[in-house]
């Protein structure tokens, strides 16, 4: 396995993968080696640093404008973590940030790549352009004005909150930046550009106003504004050409929309909106109430919108927690006979043994959800070369399990726990090792997640399989008991639960001693159960 890219003191960052490039920069997926997270990083291409003062200039403007992206305090805008000038490198500048899994409104608005392109419901354009209005407003309040908002900078993530990207720093990784003199720069995207950016003239927060009439214009027709043949006949369009309004492209966009977007797309920037918020507020008759349904994706051309997260969801379900239902493991299919091959691919064999090592290296170090990333992307691999009931790829996803389940995510170790149970139950039998140890596990998730009545039903039932194969003094029957006993006590059972444990202390007394760590351990939780506080389920 090639060893990862390490940046920032002490090799704190790590670099996985490369998720974007430009003409000036880099965008890599990584990890955060202290905090065990996953983190964005943006570099600045060494090969574009021509000499140190250029160098020591790109630092300062780096800086300052991380430090504006920071202070803009939503959620709507990627967090900042950290912004660096490395010492080791003069001109390796980097800025770490939160990392954002959505889809780009870029890929949305391409399509499926076939000519068509799907159109949004209207209350998803409306609740993207909304929630951009109030990152917005924010940003506007410091002032920060974006200078490049456009589909590409706008990701919807899996949640349907609108994350809007490159504040602050659009103008030194964008590739598009046009300059024109040496007191004046023309820094955007043509197709956005608001007139006075094209004209070199001041820039306001109103000239973000007219890049998010471009588009909102854009969600709704499915179509730019303006699609010059060259970058001259798209400014000259910006600057003169009145935009079509987009009732005659689709008749269904309400009045009020079509208005808005016809004010906001004004030349004259005094004649736009006067601010974000005021945008918002003429958006809102056309969000979803709270409580109201979800649209469906009748979309005007069909098909779907590259499979975008419903933005409503933030406007339908305010504030609304985490779904309390653990998402379904991937569907496993019915189990088949898979040819095992003669001889494992070196390549394959080797990239699982790295992946076994590196992930226990990482899991030592506390950083569970790196080190189950590792297996993860191995899994796949050797799923695809060896079919996914080979037992090497099922040793990986238990692995992986495990390694969530010791870094405390239970929410995502529990359904692949539950799905191992099932093919082991069907593979190898209800009674197989393997089988009774992922319902173990899975048993032990619940319990960890407050689903005590689940989790003490499996746990009696893996108990009676184990205690009828082995008795109830092996070392899984002894671990078993103890969590019926606990989990009796929690739910409020306690004579159930004392009869129990006080068995087992008999029981660890003959086996182990009464002097045992284990046996101790039992001796306490009978004294708290019997006295005023009683023992404390996991």
């Amino acid at each position: 396995m090639a060893q990862a890219r390490r940046i920032g003191e002490q090799g704190r960052y790590e670099l996985i993968e490369e998720i974007e490039s430009g003409g000036m920069g880099t965008v890599w997926r990584g990890y955060d080696a202290v905090l065990d997270r996953e983190i964005a990083v943006k570099l600045i291409r060494p090969d574009v640093v021509a000499s140190p003062a250029q160098a020591e200039e790109f630092a300062r403007r780096f800086e300052r404008e991380a430090r504006v992206t920071a202070r803009i305090g939503h959620h709507g805008v990627p967090q900042v973590f950290d912004a660096v000038l490395d010492e080791a490198s003069y001109d390796r500048l980097y800025l770490v940030m939160e990392y954002v899994r959505g889809i780009s409104l870029r890929r949305v608005l391409t399509g499926p790549g076939d000519g068509r392109v799907a159109l949004l419901p209207v209350s998803w354009a409306a609740s993207i352009v909304a929630q951009i209005c109030t990152v917005l407003s924010y940003a506007h309040a410091i002032p920060v004005v974006h200078r490049d908002l456009k589909p590409d900078n706008v990701l919807v993530a899996a949640d349907g909150t609108v994350k809007v990207l490159d504040f602050g720093i659009a103008k030194l990784l964008r590739t598009d930046v046009t300059r024109l003199t040496a007191t004046g720069s023309r820094i955007g995207t043509s197709r956005y550009m608001p007139p006075e950016q094209i004209d070199c003239a001041q820039i306001t927060p109103l000239s973000d106003l007219y890049a998010l009439g471009c588009v909102l214009h854009e969600l709704l027709a499915g179509e730019p504004v303006f699609s010059g043949d060259n970058e001259y006949q798209l400014l000259h369009q910006h600057m003169k050409v009145p935009p079509k309004p987009l009732r005659t492209l689709r008749p269904e966009v309400p009045e009020g929309l079509e208005a808005l977007a016809l004010d906001l797309l004004a030349k004259v920037p005094e004649q736009r909106p006067v601010d974000a918020y005021a945008v918002y507020e003429r958006l809102s008759p056309h969000l979803p109430q709270p409580g109201s349904a979800a649209d469906s994706l009748a979309l005007t051309h069909g098909g779907s919108p590259s499979g975008l997260p419903d933005p409503t969801v933030v406007y339908r379900q305010p504030n609304a927690p985490l779904r309390r239902t653990t998402p379904p493991a991937p569907s496993l299919g019915p189990v088949a006979p898979v040819p095992i091959p003669a001889r494992v691919d070196t390549a394959l064999r080797d990239a699982i043994r790295d992946a076994y090592a590196r992930s226990a290296d990482l899991a030592e170090s506390g950083r569970f959800a790196q080190a189950a990333d590792v297996l993860k992307a191995v899994i796949a691999t050797a799923a695809t070369a060896l079919g996914a009931h080979n037992s090497r790829v099922l040793g990986l996803r238990r692995q992986r399990a495990a390694v969530l389940m010791a870094g405390e995510d239970f929410q995502r170790a529990l359904p692949e726990f539950d799905a191992l149970a099932a093919v082991y139950a069907r593979t190898a039998g209800p009674g197989n090792e393997s089988t009774l140890e992922c319902r173990r596990h899975a048993a032990y998730c619940r319990a960890n997640l407050g689903q005590a009545t689940v989790a003490l039903r499996e746990f009696q039932e893996v108990l009676q399989v184990v205690s009828d194969a082995a008795g109830d003094a092996s070392e899984t029957a002894l671990d078993l008991r103890r969590s019926v006993g606990v989990l009796l006590f929690s739910e409020g059972r306690r004579t159930e639960a004392e009869g129990v444990l006080d068995a087992l202390h008999e029981d660890m007394c003959v086996l182990l001693g009464e002097d045992h760590e284990e046996t101790r351990e039992i001796a306490d939780l009978l004294a708290r159960l019997r006295g005023p506080e009683g023992p404390r389920p996991y």
